[in-house]
């Protein structure tokens, strides 16, 4: 897990980026690279490989589309960096993989040792055609290291999932394999494990005695902008639940490992999502969103969205209970929500505590005393805010909840992006940010059920925090949603 410039400068390697003209390459990707470049964790001699369908693309027209995109990504291109390090080759057919084998190896020529990163920015259902195309041209094997990166999502279902696990697996072995979601870029996730396991005074709290419940919450404002023909198939559970959500219970649920290192923390992340107990109905809500306002602004619903069918069921909004059965969480509720056209753009994880046994200043005229809440924030706003009750000055007795807090902006400047953060770890070999085959596994185990069980949406209207439903899941446990 590194940010900012690495100690260890990674070798030469040739970075083949499938998906080249893509929307993800130009908004994350080629910004990210260049970054790196930039703060020096990249050496003079690696270079990026563009491959898209576009057979009149040359190489100096990829570069001036890399540079417009940099552009847009609000940094300066260094106009070397694009002429020595960037090309293209177009592969339309099976025939294109063979010539960019043939280009590839062109590169490569003149080095003794050499390394690759295969980068599939592409659609999911092209995952396993593309990594069969590229072993079978031998593109998978090289004189050095081969790392296979693979974008969200990880299969639709637990069926999909292990299909596209074993296919990967014939040439790819799991260690040379990267599943990347770039939740876990981020710094505020990242020091998770550094608040938790450094810090003896949290991690003596961190447990079914001290903590009434967790909530997840990771909120959108906008729809589905221009995206519904793809998400009409896929739904929130699929993009953000099984995912996103997913990992963060698995970084706050899971045991001190052995040791700092992507196996030992992937081991304590698996035994978390194999002890969450069976999902029922009784432990979900679906809701989509309908007509309301954002702002000043009227908003239609997800029904009146370009490419949306108007008999559509799929949820924009999921809210669900998980419990853990094992000792530290027994009785602990987790509290998951995510939705579109939400009141504001957010994600946030509050650990709410107990409340003392017993109340010193019950009869006093004055609210009940509250929770105290840990509120730790992704985005958009990295950091931590501890809630806490405390007198307020005067007379009579009156009491109010503060926070203490902590802003990585604050204290450190602008967070890494998250893009460069994950690329700089796989060059360096380091899996402890990425997703490992058993994760996804056990992760659809939990979610598959919920897909067959074709549950009812109920509506909500945007700009809101979701239906009604979604607070009666927690009002049965005595609590309200926390959001701040």
């Amino acid at each position: 897990m590194t940010s900012g410039a690495s100690e260890r400068v990674p070798p030469p390697h040739t970075f083949l980026l499938l998906g080249g003209t893509g929307d993800l390459t130009k908004r994350k990707l080629l910004p990210a690279l260049y970054r790196l470049h930039q703060d020096g964790s990249l050496t003079d001699s690696h270079r990026v490989v563009a491959v898209s369908r576009n057979a009149e693309l040359t190489d100096e027209g990829f570069r001036n589309w890399a540079a417009e995109a940099l552009q847009g990504a609000g940094v300066v291109p260094d106009a070397s960096w694009c002429g020595r390090c960037l090309h293209h080759v177009a592969v339309t057919d099976e025939q294109g993989y063979a010539e960019l084998a043939n280009r590839v190896m062109q590169l490569e020529e003149d080095e003794d040792q050499t390394n690759r990163v295969i980068y599939l920015a592409l659609p999911p259902r092209v995952f396993g055609t593309a990594a069969d195309a590229l072993a079978e041209q031998g593109l998978n094997r090289c004189r050095g290291w081969t790392r296979l990166v693979v974008e969200k999502p990880f299969g639709e279902d637990l069926e999909s999932a292990v299909a596209l696990n074993r296919r990967l697996h014939r040439n790819f072995e799991e260690s040379s394999i990267y599943r990347i979601d770039h939740y876990l870029g981020k710094e505020t996730v990242q020091n998770l494990l550094v608040f938790r396991f450094a810090n003896a005074m949290f991690e003596s709290l961190w447990n079914r005695d001290r903590i009434d419940n967790v909530q997840i919450t990771v909120a959108e404002n906008v729809g589905v902008a221009g995206r519904a023909g793809y998400y009409d198939k896929v739904g929130a559970l699929r993009d953000m639940v099984q995912n996103h959500l997913t990992q963060l219970v698995a970084l706050i649920g899971m045991e001190i490992p052995a040791a700092y290192e992507a196996a030992a923390v992937r081991n304590e992340k698996v035994k978390v999502l194999r002890a969450i107990r069976e999902i029922g109905p009784e432990d979900v809500v679906f809701g989509q969103y309908a007509p309301g306002s954002l702002g000043d602004s009227e908003v239609g619903g997800y029904l009146d969205e370009e490419g949306t069918p108007t008999d559509s069921r799929t949820e924009t909004f999921v809210a669900m209970r998980l419990r853990i059965d094992n000792w530290r969480w027994q009785g602990v509720p987790f509290f998951l929500r995510t939705g579109k056209r939400m009141a504001r753009r957010t994600t946030q994880i509050a650990v709410t505590f107990k409340r003392p046994p017993v109340s010193l200043f019950r009869g006093l005229h004055w609210r009940q005393i509250d929770h105290d809440v840990l509120r730790i924030t992704l985005q958009p706003d990295e950091g931590f805010s501890l809630y806490f009750d405390v007198k307020k000055p005067g007379e009579p007795l009156q009491i109010e909840k503060v926070p203490l807090e902590f802003s990585y902006r604050e204290a450190f400047g602008a967070p890494p992006d998250a893009y460069a953060t994950l690329l700089n770890d796989i060059l360096e070999g380091d899996q402890t940010l990425f997703v490992h085959a058993e994760e996804v596994e056990a992760s659809w185990r939990l979610y598959t059920p919920l897909l067959e069980r074709n549950i009812q949406s109920h509506p909500y209207s945007s700009g809101g925090w979701g239906p009604r439903e979604a607070d009666r899941l927690l009002a049965r446990h005595g609590g309200l949603w926390q959001t701040f």
